[in-house]
């Protein structure tokens, strides 16, 4: 079945409306996404399904604030993210979105602790490395507050990845492909983390995967196909 936004739209966290992305002019114009409605409650665990190319990355992307959509309108978190140019977005984020990408993002110069902390600092908050080591420790990491992302395993860089994002305690987190770059034990280990932490902190919870076994453990399953929602389904 398709998504009927206005049907819950007041208990929204995220409203997209006639969401467009493209890519080039003319001729050499592609159209990524073309014309997504959807609407994610709060505390929604949702997965975004599709083949290479349909254009999950990239709703995801525009989801977070990663990106700008090419038109139509978007509400998240309360801001109305069509109306922010790239430093308003950075600012809508902070403290409202959480993010793990495939790809870890660990600055390798900082330990585990100071990858955590330092976005918190950022953003100003005074208790950054105390929230930083319980985040850590919560997905299992306080024994290596103080290695080095090279001293650290995959699955241990992702946790590391997992606890930055949920250590400002955002009301929505987003994931794609969380475990693409993990043996099939850790990442399922992982999945497990990003599940137990997402649901603890009461936050929205969405994840782009190609897995249909972690995507049947969400709540809803959201199918793209040609940069359109092909269905939308809840368990």
């Amino acid at each position: 079945m398709t998504s009927t936004p206005t049907s819950i739209a007041p208990e929204a966290v995220i409203t997209a409306t006639a969401l467009t992305l493209s890519l080039g002019t003319g001729e050499a114009k592609v159209e990524i996404l073309r014309g997504i409605d959807l609407a994610v409650t709060r505390g929604e665990t949702l997965a975004l399904l599709g083949p290479s190319g349909s254009g999950k990355s990239s709703l995801l992307a525009i989801l977070s604030g990663l990106e700008r959509a090419s038109g139509g309108a978007l509400m998240v978190a309360g801001a109305d993210f069509t109306a922010l140019d790239e430093d308003g977005l950075a600012a809508a984020r902070r403290g409202r979105i959480g993010i793990v990408l495939q790809a870890f993002h660990l600055l390798p110069t900082m330990t585990a602790l100071e990858n955590v902390a330092t976005p918190l600092e950022l953003a100003g908050q005074l208790d950054a490395m105390a929230r930083a080591e319980a985040e850590l420790v919560a997905v299992g990491l306080g024994h290596r507050l103080h290695h080095y992302p090279a001293q650290l395993s995959g699955g241990e860089q992702q946790r590391v990845a997992i606890a930055r994002a949920l250590a400002p305690q955002p009301a929505i987190l987003f994931a794609d492909e969380p475990t693409g770059n993990l043996d099939h034990a850790t990442g399922e280990a992982v999945a497990d983390l990003l599940f137990a932490r997402a649901a603890d902190a009461g936050a929205t919870f969405i994840m782009v995967t190609h897995d249909e076994a972690l995507a049947a453990r969400c709540g809803r399953i959201v199918r793209l196909a040609d940069g359109q929602i092909a269905s939308d389904v809840r368990a």
